[in-house]
């Protein structure tokens, strides 16, 4: 299978008119995004539903092994979450390579509130995928 990058994405596509838009940059040993979540991604009133914030977590971890040059898949993910992110408040994403290992690739991303509370923490093995036609 050969990954190919989409504009579609639902997390980082720029051209998908439903998705997050999250763009990264590299900071130290992390890839960080900002993102303020609006009322569609709510689950209760005024608190951002868990599943948004298991992708900003997913994708800060799996874009910074697409630009470290790994293609590369979540295969597990666990997602704690340890406080509330709120509707319009912003939120730092950060994800971290941890360790290669041949194909599983162990990952950490971590979401926190302006003032550094953590609200939710993530970690991830991924594997590589073989490039075929």
């Amino acid at each position: 299978m050969k990954l190919t990058d989409s504009d579609g994405c639902f997390a980082c596509g720029a051209n998908n008119p439903k998705g997050l838009h999250l763009s990264f940059r590299t900071i130290g040993d992390e890839h960080v995004t900002e993102f303020v979540p609006t009322a569609e991604y709510q689950g209760f009133t005024g608190i951002v539903h868990g599943g948004i914030l298991a992708t900003l977590l997913d994708e800060a971890m799996g874009r910074y092994l697409w630009q470290e040059g790994h293609h590369a898949v979540t295969a597990e993910l666990k997602v704690s979450l340890h406080r509330p992110a709120y509707i319009g408040q912003r939120l730092r994403v950060a994800g971290r390579i941890c360790e290669v290992r041949g194909r599983r690739i162990l990952c950490t991303a971590r979401a926190e509130r302006d003032d550094g509370t953590l609200v939710a923490s993530a970690e991830a093995k991924f594997l590589r995928v073989a490039e075929r036609a």
